[in-house]
């Protein structure tokens, strides 16, 4: 391979997007230099197989090799072939099939796409290949005798010197864990480019997020494999109030949407959210792995094309579908699989004419359990002991872990979790790591206390927290400082100055005291701004009642040599 790896001149050139070229050469470049196998990074929907048909090129008409792709599902090999033969129309007729489903068990051509499951056991057949191409690699067995390991052992002795290439959105298994490592059968990323980069360069699909703040609890599911056992999920979930609640929240939110993906739990849970859509007049559509081929065939034509708005679905829709249209995607189930939950929002990367963006509504909690979806978390070992990592306190925001019955921050006492199945509403999580999304939410009730930094010595300035009742136990927080000085107390003045008329305390005791006194305006409403990948909330703004006059019948405050303070956007130092 010490050759030129160019495309001979007379062949058709492949028209590559930059980063794509630079996958290709990163490729080449590794089996120049190594003797290992390496794995290409591109999200979902930013275009693998324009490398794969490249590859595919220079490999048979450069050095006169083989080359396998292998998929592990009938829609993946139908788009390799289809999406091989628009890229590279003089490939056509060197480009075979060897797929049980799809009827077809060629042999003999120099590009073979296959299945896993029709040739795992037949290598011996298919004769020498120079090189393997897995497609969605992140579905490599973690360990053992898997059908990929029984297959590129006995291809290996056919050929020594066969040389295997993973591509993938996501370089780590579904489950968890990472896909490349010394011991394993691929063991390099030799190329990688980010979501964020391709959607700023404007080759993937903007995303937000929208809808309330209530976060799932899944403390009562327990975990097998990496993974929530799912009928502990479906068990859990299928439940008609909250069903009904979160339809209610997607169609409010979709009504200027117009294809709109929804991840079911199970089966009779996805069945329930389709009769409940369909009772407020709404048509959806279902598929799962037992539909029948040719009904699949036709719900999933119908929504591409617009013919059918809402598509529920339980575990068939995560890889290989293509969708452009997909303007909205809904997570009706929680995953601990970072590699899912990647799959599952990647099926609204694609760009389309008919969207500016697409929409994700998080009703698992998945964004909070793995981070924006271009930073995942990723833990690199398999299996789980079932619980969450943290928790969010609603009283003091404090993230803290999960095994605490009572907060170390505030004191607040945790109630027994709540075998609540999916949230009533969406997180508001960011999608994206920067995201910043502003929420507003009625106020029900401000309650103010003295705040002693924890483990601070007992001379440390205390503050005067104010808790935000802004729905069921849905609280907001925030913290100003009478007893600082400098910035703080700048910061803490001009706040006193919009809600009342009081002289301005010198305590936080005294703060509070004046507050319950009723000497603050009423607080309406706040609006509270989240930074995806960022632990804690900022309330940014408030709408407040009239400022109510002195306690002691006197004047009104006069303050006017108080300058106004202007200070960054920062924490406040306590």
């Amino acid at each position: 391979m010490s050759q030129s790896l160019l495309p001979p001149p007379e062949a058709p050139a492949i028209t590559l997007r930059p980063y794509q070229a630079e996958a290709v050469e990163a490729v080449y470049d590794h089996l120049r230099r190594r003797d290992d196998n390496p794995c290409v990074v591109i999200p979902t929907a930013g275009g693998k197989t324009p490398v794969m048909a490249s590859i595919c090129r220079d490999a048979v008409s450069q050095w006169n090799g083989r080359v396998l792709i292998l998929a592990h599902v009938k829609e993946l090999l139908e788009q390799a072939v289809d999406k091989l033969h628009a890229m590279a129309p003089d490939l056509w007729n060197q480009i075979g099939v060897y797929s049980a489903g799809l009827g077809s068990r060629d042999t003999d051509h120099p590009i073979i796409v296959a299945g896993i499951q029709s040739v795992y056991r037949r290598a011996k057949n298919l004769d020498s290949f120079d090189i393997i191409l897995l497609d969605e690699c992140h579905m490599l067995p973690p360990d053992g005798e898997g059908m990929y390991r029984t297959f590129l052992a006995d291809a290996q002795e056919v050929n020594p010197n066969v040389r295997l290439i993973g591509l993938t959105a996501t370089p780590y298994r579904m489950t968890s864990g990472m896909i490349c490592a010394p011991e394993n059968l691929l063991n390099h990323v030799c190329y990688e480019v980010g979501v964020r980069e391709l959607i700023v360069q404007g080759y993937l699909c903007p995303l937000k997020t929208k809808a309330g703040r209530r976060k799932v609890d899944t403390s009562g599911l327990h975990v097998r494999g990496g993974e929530f056992i799912a009928g502990e999920v479906e068990a859990l979930m299928d439940d008609d109030s909250l069903v009904r609640s979160a339809c209610r929240e997607i169609v409010d939110h979709t009504r200027e949407r117009h294809s709109v993906l929804i991840f079911a739990s199970g089966v009779q849970h996805a069945l329930h959210v389709q009769r409940v859509l369909g009772e407020m007049g709404h048509e959806c559509g279902f598929v799962c792995g037992e539909t029948l081929p040719f009904e699949r065939a036709e719900t999933l034509r119908r929504f591409k094309v617009g013919d059918l708005k809402y598509l529920v679905n339980v575990n068939v829709l995560t890889t290989g579908f293509d969708a452009p249209n997909i303007d909205c995607v809904a997570l009706l189930r929680p995953t601990m699989s970072p590699g899912l939950y990647y799959q599952m929002v990647g099926r609204g990367f694609r760009l389309d004419p008919s969207k500016a963006d697409c929409l994700v509504l998080d009703f698992g909690g998945n964004i909070l359990r793995h981070g924006p979806v271009d930073a995942l978390q990723v833990d690199d070992r398999a299996g789980g002991n079932g619980e969450a990592p943290a928790k969010e306190c609603p009283q003091c925001q404090a993230v803290i872990h999960a095994a605490y019955a009572t907060c170390p921050e505030c004191g607040y006492e945790f109630p027994p979790p709540e075998r609540e199945k999916h949230d009533h509403q969406a997180s508001t999580a960011g999608i994206l790591s920067g995201e910043v999304t502003e929420t507003e939410y009625t106020v029900t009730g401000a309650y103010y206390s003295v705040h002693q930094k924890r483990d601070a010595p007992e001379d440390h300035p205390r503050t005067l927290r104010i808790d935000y009742r802004c729905g069921f136990n849905d609280y907001h927080s925030e913290w100003v400082c009478p007893e600082h000085s400098g910035y703080a107390r700048q910061k803490f003045e001009a706040w006193w100055r919009a809600r009342s008329n009081e002289p301005f305390p010198d305590s936080a005791e005294e703060a509070v005291e004046l507050a319950e006194a009723g000497a603050l305006a009423p607080t309406s409403a706040i609006t509270v701004r989240s930074v995806a990948g960022e632990k804690f909330d900022r309330i940014t703004d408030y709408q407040l009642g009239p400022i109510p006059p002195r306690l002691d019948g006197g004047d009104e405050r006069v303050d006017d040599d108080v300058p106004e303070p202007v200070w960054p956007e920062d924490d406040i130092p306590f």
